[in-house]
Protein backbone atom coordinates (compact mmCIF):
# COMPACT_ATOMS: atom_id res chain seq x y z
CA UNK A 1 0.00 0.00 0.00
CA UNK A 2 1.58 2.71 -1.13
CA UNK A 3 2.18 5.81 1.92
CA UNK A 4 -0.31 8.93 2.45
CA UNK A 5 1.94 11.46 0.75
CA UNK A 6 2.29 8.81 -2.35
CA UNK A 7 0.80 10.75 -5.37
CA UNK A 8 -1.16 7.48 -6.50
CA UNK A 9 -3.04 7.55 -3.56
CA UNK A 10 -5.34 10.72 -4.80
CA UNK A 11 -4.31 10.79 -8.29
CA UNK A 12 -7.15 8.98 -9.71
CA UNK A 13 -10.21 9.65 -7.37
CA UNK A 14 -11.04 12.69 -5.38
CA UNK A 15 -9.44 12.32 -1.46
CA UNK A 16 -11.06 10.84 1.68
CA UNK A 17 -10.34 13.28 4.97
CA UNK A 18 -11.26 9.39 7.25
CA UNK A 19 -8.77 7.37 4.66
CA UNK A 20 -5.68 7.11 6.85
CA UNK A 21 -3.78 6.86 3.76
CA UNK A 22 -4.81 9.97 1.76
CA UNK A 23 -2.76 12.94 1.51
CA UNK A 24 -5.92 15.05 2.01
CA UNK A 25 -4.96 14.73 5.78
CA UNK A 26 -1.12 15.94 4.99
CA UNK A 27 -2.80 18.91 2.77
CA UNK A 28 -5.13 20.47 5.43
CA UNK A 29 -2.31 20.48 7.96
CA UNK A 30 -0.22 22.65 5.95
CA UNK A 31 -2.96 25.00 4.82
CA UNK A 32 -4.98 25.11 8.20
CA UNK A 33 -2.10 26.97 9.43
CA UNK A 34 -2.26 30.04 10.85
CA UNK A 35 0.32 31.66 9.13
CA UNK A 36 -0.32 29.70 5.65
CA UNK A 37 -4.03 31.24 6.49
CA UNK A 38 -2.78 34.60 7.08
CA UNK A 39 -0.51 34.69 3.93
CA UNK A 40 -2.91 33.14 2.06
CA UNK A 41 -5.90 35.82 2.94
CA UNK A 42 -2.65 38.55 2.86
CA UNK A 43 -1.68 38.11 -0.78
CA UNK A 44 -5.22 37.60 -1.87
CA UNK A 45 -5.77 41.16 -0.43
CA UNK A 46 -3.38 42.38 -2.97
CA UNK A 47 -3.29 43.93 -6.12
CA UNK A 48 -0.56 42.22 -7.67
CA UNK A 49 2.95 41.21 -6.32
CA UNK A 50 3.97 41.61 -2.77
CA UNK A 51 7.65 41.26 -1.97
CA UNK A 52 8.85 39.18 1.03
CA UNK A 53 9.08 42.42 3.50
CA UNK A 54 5.81 43.90 2.91
CA UNK A 55 4.25 40.13 3.78
CA UNK A 56 6.36 40.05 6.80
CA UNK A 57 5.37 43.94 8.15
CA UNK A 58 1.51 42.55 7.24
CA UNK A 59 2.07 39.53 9.39
CA UNK A 60 2.41 40.44 12.67
CA UNK A 61 4.66 37.98 15.19
CA UNK A 62 5.62 36.09 12.34
CA UNK A 63 9.14 34.92 12.25
CA UNK A 64 11.57 35.46 9.49
CA UNK A 65 12.35 31.86 9.17
CA UNK A 66 8.77 30.78 9.63
CA UNK A 67 6.91 33.10 6.76
CA UNK A 68 10.28 31.89 4.38
CA UNK A 69 9.15 27.89 5.37
CA UNK A 70 5.92 28.95 5.04
CA UNK A 71 6.31 30.54 1.44
CA UNK A 72 8.65 27.77 0.11
CA UNK A 73 5.61 25.39 0.91
CA UNK A 74 2.70 27.15 -0.58
CA UNK A 75 5.08 27.33 -3.90
CA UNK A 76 5.65 23.60 -3.58
CA UNK A 77 2.40 23.10 -3.61
CA UNK A 78 1.40 25.31 -6.28
CA UNK A 79 -0.59 27.71 -4.87
CA UNK A 80 1.64 30.80 -4.93
CA UNK A 81 4.17 32.21 -7.61
CA UNK A 82 7.20 33.21 -6.34
CA UNK A 83 9.30 36.17 -9.04
CA UNK A 84 13.18 37.04 -8.64
CA UNK A 85 14.22 40.34 -10.31
CA UNK A 86 17.87 40.30 -10.82
CA UNK A 87 19.17 43.35 -8.63
CA UNK A 88 21.53 43.84 -5.89
CA UNK A 89 20.14 42.51 -3.74
CA UNK A 90 17.89 40.19 -5.79
CA UNK A 91 14.29 41.41 -5.07
CA UNK A 92 11.44 38.84 -4.96
CA UNK A 93 7.86 38.70 -5.05
CA UNK A 94 4.97 37.00 -4.07
CA UNK A 95 1.47 36.07 -5.72
CA UNK A 96 -0.96 33.39 -5.71
CA UNK A 97 -2.17 31.11 -8.72
CA UNK A 98 -5.20 30.24 -9.48
CA UNK A 99 -5.44 27.57 -7.50
CA UNK A 100 -4.63 29.79 -4.34
CA UNK A 101 -7.25 32.06 -4.69
CA UNK A 102 -9.34 29.51 -5.04
CA UNK A 103 -7.54 28.60 -1.07
CA UNK A 104 -8.74 32.03 0.08
CA UNK A 105 -12.40 31.58 -0.75
CA UNK A 106 -12.95 29.11 2.44
CA UNK A 107 -9.88 30.57 4.31
CA UNK A 108 -11.73 34.00 4.02
CA UNK A 109 -15.14 32.27 5.40
CA UNK A 110 -13.27 30.61 8.25
CA UNK A 111 -11.66 33.71 9.39
CA UNK A 112 -14.99 35.09 9.37
CA UNK A 113 -16.32 32.45 11.77
CA UNK A 114 -13.72 32.57 14.01
CA UNK A 115 -13.40 36.39 14.68
CA UNK A 116 -17.32 35.96 15.08
CA UNK A 117 -16.81 33.51 17.46
CA UNK A 118 -13.99 33.78 19.15
CA UNK A 119 -15.17 35.92 22.24
CA UNK A 120 -18.05 33.37 23.11
CA UNK A 121 -15.56 30.52 22.38
CA UNK A 122 -13.08 32.14 25.49
CA UNK A 123 -16.16 32.88 27.76
CA UNK A 124 -17.35 29.23 27.36
CA UNK A 125 -13.84 27.81 27.79
CA UNK A 126 -12.88 30.41 30.83
CA UNK A 127 -16.41 29.36 32.71
CA UNK A 128 -15.70 25.28 31.80
CA UNK A 129 -12.18 26.05 33.44
CA UNK A 130 -13.40 27.74 36.51
CA UNK A 131 -16.20 25.43 36.96
CA UNK A 132 -13.26 22.58 36.55
CA UNK A 133 -11.33 23.82 39.20
CA UNK A 134 -9.03 23.85 35.54
CA UNK A 135 -6.13 26.33 35.29
CA UNK A 136 -7.47 28.07 32.26
CA UNK A 137 -5.06 26.50 29.47
CA UNK A 138 -7.23 26.10 26.96
CA UNK A 139 -7.88 30.20 27.57
CA UNK A 140 -6.82 31.98 24.22
CA UNK A 141 -5.26 35.37 24.25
Amino acid sequence: MPKPDHPEVTRARRGDLFDPACPTRLLLDRVGSKWTTMLVLLLSKATGELRFTELKRGMTGVSQKMLAQTLRSLEQDGLLDRRVEATSPPRVYYKLTERGESLAVPLRALREWAEANMADIQEHSRAVADHSGGDHRGEMP
